[in-house]
């Protein structure tokens, strides 16, 4: 065990898990006033519901021992953790750091994952099945393909029994492109096709972003964040970790101006959501190729993916797809280019040690590349889709018409953001059909320890 890698390690994994309450802030802002809490709500939810999951038997499914074909750990072999909480000299390691630490570390991978899907449906989702519908995929869908990207182990004999994309494959994903941004655009996009588009969808100016400090507040934090995300994947601090994050700062750089120049040329105004997202778009791109290109490439690599994502964040409208805050246009669109980029400009000489087409590596890795970018798309796509509509057609996805009109904070969490002058953001009706007594607000009745989430929105004249 190393101290200063598993002191570097710990506080990454510090930095990971705030970037979940960082991204709560960026969509909360990027939606209605009268949405916010729920969109803070479903990130905070999944934290609850992933970690308990993970501690459970989540890590020992995506590190487990390979059940065959790597495509799956075995999840009763560390359930509750069994067998990684030594704390001794004979505490077991991952690298140099002791494996629980690394439980915490990626833990808080699966975390962001799965609340990076709520942006595809903002303001209409019903929160219990957001939650049921988190437990199952994480289940379902991230805790193998984490076992497919970053699982590396070895028998007795030295055969390689890790995970089928990252160990068996050959494909480079340093911290999850494919796993984490490919995997949970995907899903978002399913999700999108599940619940439809939202009342007046690129007609109601009311679906504007609703504070832009906040999406600029959770910006920052993402990135701030992000650098444990990438540079803490190294698991350790060494020359690796600088590499990663290097590339971590000019990536995001980069796609901040391509974006920039998009919306200049294309609509005639640089705004600050634009530098928002251009910023994640270039922190996803980098994500999977921070250990195997040069900084410049990481240059040339943000200014392509802030260009593409900006365009193809546009296409939503012409496609009439309901991606609301624009998941699968950064995170799918993002991913998918950093991933491929690697079989393009991958340097032998860098920490991967892949070899690109540019530095006459041919063709090979950018086919492994895109066979792992695809398998993981088109297995999260289907999954999603298939757990979606059976929540969809079981217990409801999508609020009714009624809340979504007087907002799904005040009508599903029973609270208001914003307390304009004493004026609630909608009215109730309780299930028992009382309406609140003559002079008495919608939301009077609504006294601490008496509020529920099943009350029927009424909309305000």
């Amino acid at each position: 065990m190393n101290t200063g890698d598993t002191a570097w390690v710990l506080i990454s994994a510090a930095l990971v898990l705030l970037m979940t309450p960082g991204l709560a802030f960026f969509y909360g802002g990027m939606t209605r006033a009268k949405a916010v809490l729920n969109m803070m709500m479903m990130s905070f939810g999944a934290i609850g519901v992933v970690a308990v999951l993970w501690i459970l038997f989540g890590y020992s499914a995506a590190f487990g021992t390979d059940l065959g074909g790597g495509l799956l750990g075995n999840p009763w072999e560390k359930l509750g953790l069994r067998g990684v909480l030594d704390t001794g000299d004979g505490a077991p390691l991952v690298g140099s750091v002791p494996e629980v630490v690394f439980v915490g570390f990626q833990a808080t991978f699966a975390i962001i994952t799965v609340a990076l899907i709520t942006g595809a449906i903002a303001d209409r989702a019903k929160f219990g099945a957001w939650l049921t519908f988190a437990a199952i995929w994480v289940t379902v869908v991230y805790f193998p393909v984490a076992h497919w990207v970053f699982s590396f182990t070895e028998d007795a004999n030295g055969k390689p029994t890790g995970g089928w994309i990252g160990q068996g494959l050959g494909a480079i994903d340093f911290a999850g492109g494919t796993a984490v941004h490919i995997n949970s655009g995907a899903a978002a996009l399913a999700l999108a096709l599940i619940l439809g588009r939202r009342k007046g969808f690129g007609k109601d100016p009311s679906h504007r972003p609703h504070n832009l400090p906040f999406v600029m507040l959770g910006a920052g934090l993402l990135w701030f964040g992000w650098f444990g995300f990438n540079a803490g994947s190294a698991l350790g601090a060494n020359a690796v970790a600088g590499y990663a994050w290097i590339n971590t700062l000019a990536a995001p750089a980069a796609a901040i101006l391509g974006w920039l120049l998009v919306e200049k040329i294309r609509d005639g105004h640089a705004t600050s959501l634009g530098a928002a997202s251009g910023a994640v778009a270039g922190l996803v791109a980098i994500t999977p190729a921070c250990s195997a290109i040069t900084p410049l490439w990481a240059l040339m690599l943000g200014l392509l993916a802030g260009m593409l994502c900006a365009l193809a964040v546009g296409l939503k409208y012409r496609l009439g797809i309901d991606d609301s805050l624009d998941v699968v246009g950064v995170h799918l669109v993002g991913g998918l280019a950093g991933t491929l980029f690697i079989g393009l400009a991958a340097d032998p000489n860098s920490p991967a040690g892949g070899r690109g087409l540019f530095h006459g590596g041919g063709l090979e890795l950018l086919g492994k590349q895109a066979i792992a970018a695809g398998a993981v798309m088109l297995y999260s796509f289907l999954a999603a889709y298939a757990i979606g509509w059976i929540i969809n057609k079981t217990m409801g996805f999508r609020i009714s018409t009624a809340h979504e009109a007087a907002g799904i904070d005040v009508s599903i969490h029973a609270e208001s953001a914003y307390d304009l002058g004493g004026r609630a953001t909608g009215s109730f009706q309780p299930l028992s059909g009382k309406r609140p007594a003559a002079g008495q607000s919608g939301t009077d009745h609504l006294t601490p320890g008496r509020k529920s989430a099943t009350q029927e929105a009424t909309v305000d004249a």
